[in-house]
């Protein structure tokens, strides 16, 4: 017997086919419908938990993804847009940094573990390629995620491990902030300095640890020398979770052709970001604009490294005709009006992720004798104020060393301990 989900993904390819049998040649609506009944769309990236976190404080007993109100994302948005498999945001802003970014990305990761637990039969908590589909077949989204900004793991490859294991399945490797071990894509505009020409030894150490563990690799929000680096360094595909083509849209938050090809060569994918600013470097955009970066990816470099990567809930302009996450079917609809083949739609719509997640595990599955990287980051490119130095080497001559540690000290300590008692 087949599985449920698997039953009505069946039902409604088959109503599609009867409808196009029975009146005549099939719309365009009607084949991106199909199309999305075949293959799985999964969008790169929504920043739906930053929208609990900012409107409830991640009170997610308060809210009722049903009927949740001025967001781009609910329940039935999600149905309606056929959404198949979604990696969530675990963001922090970059003023986390050095403060509390770890315990508040903690606090996002487990939001999207709880939306999931909450709404089973809306989502399945994903991890991997073979889950997405599983979740396919049920007829629920998947739900993965990826955490927005290296500042997230405060420079500890043990950090980036422990998130792993609770599930997160990429790192973007910066947000609007340098790291103490790489450049973000403002330094590409001036607003901040260069700090590392790219990735300092730590970053290319975590480049080669996130292969090691099967974490997908996120380029979007880092300047073009750490993008091109990656490039050279990975041993996997990499990702754009949120970025559009930069000779569309001059924003330092594309990529540029040059990288374009580079993506290709690596076998990796940009997904497509729907953000007016990236998307016609104005405040207005409409669907036809987003299809017009689809039509220059493919073109520079090829259908085979396209996705979408919305970015919906995380920003405050969309384009007309992509309002919200219901709205993804009229985007494939437009791509078909252009001339995109089956074949090509499917590619982007979820085939081109799966690929590069698929070969992201192979390459994980192929270092599984190579013992993780626990070489930790100098001392002197993190030290600060809301930092300790538990573990580092302490220098043998400084005094604060020879107090805690000498005989005298320890007598003295005891001495005053009991003149202390006695005079109680």
């Amino acid at each position: 017997m087949l599985p449920r989900g698997m039953c009505c993904v069946i039902a409604v390819a088959l109503v599609l086919a009867l409808t196009h049998s029975a009146g005549g040649a099939e719309t365009l609506g009607e084949r991106a419908l199909r199309l999305m009944a075949e293959t799985p769309l999964i969008d790169g990236h929504n920043d739906l938990p930053w929208q609990i976190r900012m409107r409830f404080n991640n009170q997610l007993n308060s809210v009722d993804l049903n009927t949740l109100n001025g967001t781009h994302t609910n329940i039935p948005k999600i149905k309606a847009g056929r959404l198949s498999a979604q990696f969530w945001a675990a963001y922090v802003p970059c003023e986390t940094q050095y403060k509390d970014a770890v315990r508040q990305t903690l606090e996002q990761i487990d939001v999207v573990h709880r939306m999931c637990s909450t709404y089973p039969q809306d989502f399945m908590f994903a991890t991997s390629s073979e889950d997405i589909m599983t979740a396919f077949r049920e007829n629920k989204t998947a739900s993965l995620i990826g955490v927005e900004g290296g500042h997230s793991i405060d420079s500890s490859l043990g950090t980036l491990r422990t998130m792993y294991q609770l599930g997160v399945r990429y790192l973007t490797l910066t947000h609007s902030c340098n790291t103490p071990w790489a450049d973000n894509w403002l330094v590409d505009t001036g607003d901040d300095p260069v700090e590392h020409n790219g990735l300092s030894t730590f970053g290319k150490q975590l480049i080669l640890e996130m292969n090691r563990m099967g974490m997908l690799i996120d380029l979007a929000h880092v300047s073009e020398a750490v993008m091109k680096q990656v490039l050279d360094l990975s041993k996997a595909p990499v990702i754009f979770s949120h970025s559009s083509a930069y000779a569309v849209c001059q924003h330092k938050r594309n990529v540029p052709d040059d990288v374009l090809r580079r993506v290709k060569e690596k076998a990796g994918i940009v997904m497509v970001n729907f953000y007016n600013d990236y998307v016609t470097c104005s405040k207005t955009a409409s669907i036809s604009d987003v299809a017009d970066h689809f039509d220059h990816i493919k073109k520079v470099a090829d259908a085979s490294i396209i996705g979408f990567g919305g970015d919906y809930d995380g920003v405050s302009r969309v384009p007309e005709g992509l309002e919200d996450v219901s709205k993804y079917p009229a985007l494939v609809e437009e791509l078909l009006r252009r001339g995109w083949t089956d074949d090509e739609v499917k590619a982007a719509l979820g085939e081109n992720l799966l690929r590069v997640f698929k070969k992201v595990e192979e390459v994980r599955d192929s270092m599984n004798s190579t013992k993780p990287d626990d070489i930790p980051i100098p001392l002197d490119e993190v030290k600060n104020t809301c930092r300790t130095v538990y573990g580092y080497p302490t220098p043998p001559d400084s005094a604060g060393f020879r107090l805690a540690h000498s005989p005298l000290a320890l007598s003295l300590s005891l001495l005053l301990t009991a003149l202390l008692a006695k005079a109680v």
